[in-house]
């Protein structure tokens, strides 16, 4: 029987790890950015083309290489970085495993110049899917000028599966974002089809995060900056107040270089405890240095999961240090001491006991009459019978029946005129009139009806009517626009930046005016007819938030998304104070929807407790 195990060809071999290392553009621009850090650059610019399928192309300032070095880098496993085992544990550069150069060679067009500085020629270098083509000395500046093209050019598989450029785009300045946050000091360009999408001068964390972020950020950062043997944590955390519903602001570095922690993030949120709602993620930006010999970075491809040798030790200085920056400014709930007036606290005696506290009360009071008030308020009553025996008058006119009657007289309404429409009673059999309306936690609209009580979920409500009346405008092409008295500059990041851009066509078709108005910010002049009472900034950073995090298939289409979305971002919040007008307005709206029973996300707006059920409460067991 002839063997059947034999050697893989190199070409093939390095194929298989750029699977592992190379997944996208992206992770192209974060290895060649990465070695470009670790070969002393001060000035790195990032190009790209067709979000880096098409094009990658670095520059930099930083060292440079011979013509030999230039050769061997491509090879696997070769690097500058370790020279034996024991440099694993003491690690302190971005890469060091050999196999980036390598990787991208096997699955793409390689371009390279480079020189050292005090060489007077650097050295060209083409590569073609792992195949050496040429090699030749060249006039160039020193550093390095290494460029990516047609990437997965020989695994066709592996390029259909790429998402769509501005998807693509986002993931590139999501790496690019990462290493200019670990290196503050290095200035950053990054430029995209000829335009500059950012410019980083050096600077310190803080600045970093004004340029990448915008200005705003910088009142929402609160400093953490703790010291001990085993660790040094420092960075900024984001007031409570700033949380948001969509991750993207969590970052953590070790030693300059970005790392994902689920068990730190934990510390975090747990520091955050009671000061921010279910369904919001704080933001923070914290830098932890440490003895590298006391983490493995070496236990993923891409050196972004870090093993930590007393990471319980750590997660409890982390939460500690966090807590500890909230309180130093005030963000945590204090009892304030310093009131305008004494308070009178009345001295126990033993001898003594305990007396009711009386409050004087003038049940002839009325606030209306003219007179002076009754001298009997000032007199105390000494008489248990007269403090409490008018108790009954308190609850003259509350009777049930006088009770519905009036409210309904105040609301304009009556049984007779208060029928539901044929549309109603087909969804829900059973319900006849509506003849008082309640608000239960400023959450929920309670209203009798013929099969029971009904229950409506007023924030789901307006959702659905929000949604309806966004596809109907769009269907039609009637743009029913409000525009704003003063418009609103909104600044944003880049990659929300971006999404606004591409969403641009369908926002103008629901209504929204938005222009550019520098780099990174928006101008919204106008908004949707309906959405006149939300606030155009809160409303452009709900649907960023909305859009990132929902979950829609793929077939679906955009001006669908962007209608649930926008429903879900402009609808009234849990815990407003409807009016009884209010309320009566949001269900009639609702059930001249075409689908009254669900939200646009398929969640129950209705419920019915039966007559039944209510009943069954009171039962005697």
């Amino acid at each position: 029987m002839a063997d059947i195990i034999k050697m893989l060809p190199d070409s093939v071999a390095n194929q298989i790890a750029a699977g592992e290392v190379i997944q996208r553009p992206a992770s192209v621009v974060k290895e060649l950015v990465e070695n470009s850090v670790d070969s002393g650059s001060s000035i790195i610019k990032v190009i790209v083309r067709e979000s880096g399928k098409n094009l990658v192309q670095v520059i930099d300032n930083g060292c440079g290489m011979s013509e030999t070095d230039a050769r061997l880098s491509f090879e696997r496993h070769a690097t500058s970085k370790i020279k034996s085992a024991d440099d694993l544990f003491a690690i302190q550069t971005m890469g060091f495993r050999g196999e980036a150069l390598a990787s991208v060679a096997a699955i793409a067009e390689i371009e390279l110049q480079t020189k050292r500085h005090d060489d007077e020629l650097g050295t060209f270098l083409e590569i073609k899917g792992s195949r050496f083509i040429r090699q030749e000395p060249v006039a160039c500046k020193p550093g390095c000028n290494i460029s990516v093209k047609n990437l997965f050019f020989n695994v066709p598989a592996r390029r259909k599966f790429l998402k769509t450029n501005s998807t693509e785009l986002k993931h590139i300045i999501s790496e690019f974002q990462r290493i200019a946050l670990a290196h503050p000091e290095i200035e950053f360009t990054l430029r995209h089809d000829g335009s500059e999408i950012l410019h980083l001068p050096p600077s310190n964390p803080r600045k970093r995060l004004i340029h990448l972020f915008g200005r705003n950020i910088n009142q929402q950062l609160i400093e953490v900056n703790t010291d001990t043997n085993l660790v040094s944590i420092s960075g900024f955390i984001a007031k409570p107040e700033f949380a948001k519903k969509s991750p993207g602001e969590q970052y953590f570095f070790l030693n300059k270089r970005f790392m994902r922690h689920p068990y730190f993030h934990k510390a975090v949120t747990r520091a955050f405890d009671k000061m921010l709602q279910p369904d919001v993620l704080p933001s923070y930006f914290i830098y932890f240095n440490a003895d590298p010999q006391s983490v493995d970075v070496n236990i993923h491809p891409t050196k972004t999961e870090i093993k930590f040798e007393n990471d319980k030790a750590i997660w409890q200085i982390l939460m500690a240090s966090v807590r500890e920056a909230l309180g130093k400014f005030n963000i945590v709930p204090s009892i304030d001491f310093n009131t305008e007036g004494l308070i009178d606290i009345p001295l126990a005696s033993r001898n003594s006991d305990p007396t009711l506290p009386e409050i004087p009360v003038n049940p002839d009071y009325n606030p209306f009459d003219n007179e002076k008030e009754s001298s009997s308020i000032r007199q105390k009553s000494h008489n248990n019978k007269n403090k409490f025996g008018n108790w009954e008058e308190l609850y003259k006119g509350f009777e049930l029946d006088s009770f519905n009657q009036k409210e309904n007289h105040a609301a304009g309404i009556s049984p007779e005129k208060g029928e539901l429409s044929d549309d109603l009673a087909d969804e829900l059999p059973g319900i006849s009139s509506v003849p008082a309306l309640l608000q239960v936690k400023n959450k929920y609209i309670l209203s009798p009806v013929k099969s029971g009580l009904m229950i409506i979920d007023q924030r789901r409500a307006h959702e659905r009517i929000l949604y309806e009346k966004f596809m109907k405008t769009i269907r039609s092409g009637a743009i029913m626009a409000q525009q704003e008295l003063y418009p609103v500059s909104i600044e944003l990041g880049p990659a929300d930046y971006l999404l606004i851009k591409e969403l641009s066509g369908e926002l103008a078709d629901l209504g929204f005016d938005i222009r550019d108005f520098g780099p990174n910010t928006i101008l919204v002049s106008g908004c949707p007819a309906d959405t006149i009472h939300a606030d155009p900034a809160t409303m452009i950073e709900n649907l960023i938030a909305e859009h990132k995090t929902s979950g829609s298939a793929m077939q679906e289409g955009a001006r669908e998304k962007i209608s649930r979305n926008l429903a879900r971002s402009s609808a009234i919040q849990y815990g407003k104070t409807l009016s009884r007008e209010e309320m009566q307005e949001l269900i009639d709206r609702l059930f001249a929807c075409k689908m009254p029973n669900y939200s646009p996300d398929g969640k129950p707006v209705i419920s019915i407790v039966s007559n039944d059920e209510i009943e069954n409460k009171f039962k005697h067991s």
